[in-house]
């Protein structure tokens, strides 16, 4: 067996992003760049007002100076002309400072009567002037390739002028989900059979890591029936299946793959729930080969899936991020294999994560699974921990799992 860490480094090592494409500013969301992304136009375009107010000279804005008043400029309607000194134009938040002008009298700051304007509060130079460039500057990069990108960085893409962007296509995923006992949900459930949550379960996590999943039909214990899901995979960019992925006379996914040229990397990886993970290529095409029991095909699915689709879609590949917590109830000592306990998470009065795995760990239990909040990383070898020891884990919300 090799370790969790072996085995994501292993997976992510021939994986390569995917092409690039065009999308539309308003559906780029989530996707992740494709090259570096760069202002096509300078912001401000020109020194701006701050504030709402009077421009004018700093020189003339002297505590109770008078100045007359020579025009309005809007923002979006700049003063065509220019200020001569005692003169002030009238100025709004964004509206361009006309020519000669340096200062910005606040307009709670001025008494106006008329076309005359009195200073009550001194001018200082170049204050509540938001320069030109000043956020950013044509041909400045303001997104870098390889970016997920957020509301905030559709908005920066946005004010950089920019209505398309080049990301990375959706990584196509096809789900397999094998088994005689197994049927869909809706579906007349066999004698001794049961209900297949794994594909469900698995295309929405395929979406929520941002690629496009593509669920096939339920494929028998056949070794030709699986064979022959490599025509059906040809030009995907990674084959997940699930079940028959072990050691039984019935796990037959490898045998019947192998028929089509499936060459395996590595089988069977040191950790609890999810020990009998395959992972290997199909004439070029990733496969990853999780357990049939739907906890275990889950949280392997965080820890080696959602990396490589992070990779697929231009991104690094990164592991989940955990967080620090502490426990809220003690843990017995680990074996040789790292565990992924499910756990409950709170808040103490600090604000800080307490994490309490269940009493029952079994990895057939789905429901436990749902209500968990988070997965509490134990080390192989982990000593006993009491309440309140340190740990990490991975937050599921954080994930979108």
């Amino acid at each position: 067996m090799i370790s969790v860490e072996e085995a994501r480094a292993r997976i992510l090592s021939g994986l390569r992003p995917t092409p690039a494409e065009i999308v539309a500013l308003a559906n780029a969301w989530g996707r992740v760049t494709a090259g570096a992304v760069r202002a096509r136009l300078t912001q401000p375009p020109a020194d701006v007002s701050a504030m709402d107010g009077y421009a004018l000279r700093a020189a003339d804005g002297g505590l109770g100076a008078r100045l007359r008043l020579i025009g309005t400029a809007p923002a979006g309607h700049p003063f065509a002309g220019a200020l001569g000194p005692g003169e002030a134009v009238r100025i709004f938040t964004g509206s361009i400072v006309p020519a000669g002008a340096d200062g910005i009298l606040l307009q709670e700051d001025a008494t106006r009567d008329g076309e005359l304007v009195t200073v009550n509060e001194a001018v200082v130079a170049g204050r509540h002037i938001r320069r030109a460039g000043q956020d950013f500057s044509a041909g400045d990069e303001v997104l870098p390739a390889g970016r997920r990108l957020t509301a905030r960085d559709i908005g920066m893409a946005a004010a950089a002028n920019h209505p398309w962007l080049g990301v990375h296509r959706r990584p196509r995923v096809a789900i397999l989900a094998t088994g005689d006992e197994i049927a869909m949900p809706g579906e007349p459930i066999p004698p001794g059979g049961i209900v297949s949550s794994n594909s469900h379960a698995l295309a929405a996590l395929v979406r929520a890591a941002g690629g496009e999943p593509i669920v096939l039909p339920v494929v028998q214990d056949d070794r030709e029936a699986i064979a022959a899901v490599a025509d059906a995979v040809a030009g995907m960019d990674m084959l997940v299946t699930t079940g028959g992925a072990s050691v039984g006379e019935h796990d037959l996914v490898v045998a019947g793959l192998a028929q089509r040229g499936l060459e395996v990397d590595f089988w069977k990886i040191a950790m609890r729930p999810g020990k009998p993970v395959m992972f290997g290529g199909l004439g070029g095409v990733p496969v990853l080969g999780l357990p049939g029991n739907p906890v275990s095909a889950l949280v392997c699915s965080i820890l080696f899936l959602m990396p490589a689709l992070g990779k697929l879609s231009g991104g690094a590949g990164d592991p989940p991020p955990t967080i620090p917590a502490t426990l809220g109830g003690p843990v017995a000592a680990n074996d040789q294999r790292a565990d992924h306990l499910r756990a409950t998470m709170t808040l103490d009065e600090t604000g800080s994560a307490v994490v309490t795995p269940f009493g029952a760990q079994d990895s057939s239990m789905l429901r436990r699974f749902a209500l968990a909040d988070a997965l509490v990383l134990r080390a192989p070898h982990a000593p006993a921990l009491p309440a309140g020891a340190p740990v990490r884990a991975i937050r599921l919300d954080a994930i979108g799992v």
